[in-house]
């Protein structure tokens, strides 16, 4: 470890500087994490994040630097944000910088924390896309803005992922499809994860999740002057770690007639503050399901295979090209393949049809997928073993662009890792 030493600030008991900071706002629910090379910096990051501003993050700070950080996140997402600290000189510092970018997914951002002030350097991290350099010292107030500077600022655009499931006929299973790969990515990338159910009427997160919260999309819907981060708190269910729900009501008290624009506020308050949004989109075809997709940043259309199933899904697609010209395709999944003797449109034919690849084939498991539902469970939970588990945790590195399944492999620090990870996760 290098022999530098810093003089950081201890926490402020002045009310000048405590006045310093009132502009300082909650950070949303995002996953950070953090290499240090000196127990200075890791404590001051430590006490960042016991701040009340930080309550809805994910922190995780580990000793070693941006070395470890490199090795780690070979076999690991890296998270939304990543502080990684460097005591070395300009060149090493920039070669350290290179090697980390290749283990890095898209849309993380890094700061990086040095020692010297150093223009040349500060510019060549920026060429590089490091979001910001920090240089010793700082203490938490700072950490708090500049995290802030970089989540908060309205030009910086959202930070959550869209990823919006639609059956393309009812008892598609698009509902069970989503509600397993939200709970996939929600364990895979240790982010928070928000499920949005949007069958008012019928919906079966709920169920799948075993809840029953007094609050839900429902008010949210229909008080859309009131919907803001603090609202979006108070009525989200949380379903598991790093999971909450948009519970529907799904009560026939009242007709669920909504306007175009009727979603369009609690969507945009979510990508605000949250890393990946699950959008479980009824089968019907209204203006504001058609808004909703328009929003989405992905489509996922969830088939089985039969020709009313066919000829819906490319409806689907055919209109979602017109809708999105300038967005990816949609994807597709073939789900409750194998009924037995059921005569059933192959793999092939909705290529063709389509002129897209399924990105997943799902296997008709009754037992499995019974069991599941009547206990209020996801299949991982039910049988993490099964492959159609793993299904889901690929479906779920697809939809938020990691298309190629890192191995999960043992690190060669994780033992140090193990020892010296001073920080924790935080609930949402």
């Amino acid at each position: 470890m290098s022999s530098f030493t810093m003089n950081l600030p201890a926490e402020p008991t002045t009310s000048e500087r405590i006045a310093e900071t009132a502009d300082l706002r909650p950070i949303p629910r995002i996953a950070i994490q953090a290499f240090c090379e000196t127990p200075e910096v890791a404590s001051v990051l430590e006490r960042a994040a016991a701040d009340r501003r930080m309550a809805k993050t994910h922190v995780k700070i580990h000793m070693g630097g941006i070395e470890a950080a490199t090795d780690f996140y070979g076999s690991a997402p890296t998270p939304n944000l990543l502080f990684v600290e460097s005591t070395k000189g300009r060149d090493a510092v920039l070669d350290a910088v290179d090697r980390l970018a290749g283990v890095c997914d898209p849309g993380t951002k890094v700061i990086l924390i040095g020692t010297t002030n150093d223009v040349l350097l500060y510019r060549e991290l920026l060429r590089r896309g490091v979001s910001d350099y920090m240089v010793v010292p700082f203490d938490l107030f700072d950490v708090i803005r500049e995290i802030g500077e970089i989540y908060l600022d309205p030009s910086s655009g959202p930070i959550g992922k869209t990823i919006a499931f639609l059956g393309a006929k009812g008892g598609a299973g698009s509902s069970t499809i989503a509600h397993n790969v939200a709970f996939a990515l929600s364990r895979q990338f240790e982010a928070e994860v928000v499920i949005g159910d949007m069958d008012l009427a019928w919906g079966t997160a709920g169920l799948d999740f075993n809840q029953d919260p007094p609050q839900g999309i429902a008010d949210a819907v229909f008080s859309p002057d009131r919907v803001d981060d603090m609202f979006l708190d108070r009525i989200l269910a949380k379903c598991a770690d790093n999971l909450s729900l948009l519970a529907a009501p799904a009560t026939l008290d009242r007709t669920y007639d909504f306007s175009e624009e009727s979603f369009t506020g609690i969507v945009d308050v979510m990508r605000a503050g949250v890393p990946a949004i699950v959008l479980d989109v009824p089968h019907v075809w209204t203006a504001w399901v058609r808004r909703v997709l328009t929003l989405a940043d992905e489509v996922v259309i969830t088939s089985v295979p039969d020709l009313a199933s066919l000829r819906n899904a490319k409806n689907i697609v055919d209109q979602l090209k017109l809708m999105r010209p300038n967005d990816q395709p949609p994807r597709l999944i073939i789900n409750q393949v194998g009924v037995p003797k059921r005569p059933e449109i192959k793999a092939d034919d909705f290529k063709k049809a389509l002129g897209m690849d399924p990105v997943a084939i799902i296997p008709f498991e009754p037992h499995l997928f019974g069991s599941a539902a009547n206990n209020g469970q996801m299949i991982a939970e039910v049988n993490g073993k099964s492959p159609v588990a793993e299904i889901f945790e690929e479906i779920a590195r697809l939809v938020v662009g990691r298309t190629v399944a890192r191995k999960v492999r043992k690190s060669a620090i994780a033992p140090l890792l193990s020892r010296f990870s001073i920080g924790r996760r935080k609930a949402g």
